[in-house]
């Protein structure tokens, strides 16, 4: 990977995590765009009616907004191993749900019906892997 195409593929992964986690923060405030409700939005996100307090998003906020921080550091040669493996596990987490998508996709794994099949589809699973594929590619990058 080029210094170029890494910088890019850092900076597009860290976009990622970035609105990921501003969008927990939003969540956590007791909004529920783009669905109508709590319960329209956590079948659409998760396929499966889970509660989207804030004691539940706001850890995964500071995750993927850490993680977001740590990927950046890293694409600009900052941080040293302590960022390399947290890009590392931000590829194997990505890896992991691209994976499940997959299975949920192909049929192995129970895929509950409604909008989050063809959220997962068009959009979770794709993301997922391309992006996956980038932090893994980036974490190898000297």
């Amino acid at each position: 990977m080029t210094g170029t195409t890494a910088r890019r593929s850092g900076i597009a992964l860290v976009g990622l995590l970035a609105v990921d986690g501003l969008a927990h923060l939003y969540w956590a405030t007791g909004q529920t765009w783009p669905a109508a409700d709590e319960r329209a939005l956590s079948l659409a996100v998760l396929g499966m009616e889970v509660s989207f307090a804030p004691r539940v998003v706001l850890p995964l906020a500071a995750l993927t907004l850490t993680g977001a921080a740590a990927v950046l550091a890293h694409t600009h040669g900052r941080g040293g191993r302590a960022t390399r493996l947290v890009t590392v596990a931000v590829a194997a987490g990505l890896g992991v749900r691209g994976l499940a998508g997959l299975g949920w996709a192909a049929g192995v794994l129970d895929s509950p019906a409604g909008p989050f099949y063809w959220l997962n589809l068009a959009l979770y699973t794709p993301a997922c892997l391309g992006f996956g594929w980038a932090a893994a590619r980036l974490a190898r990058a000297r």
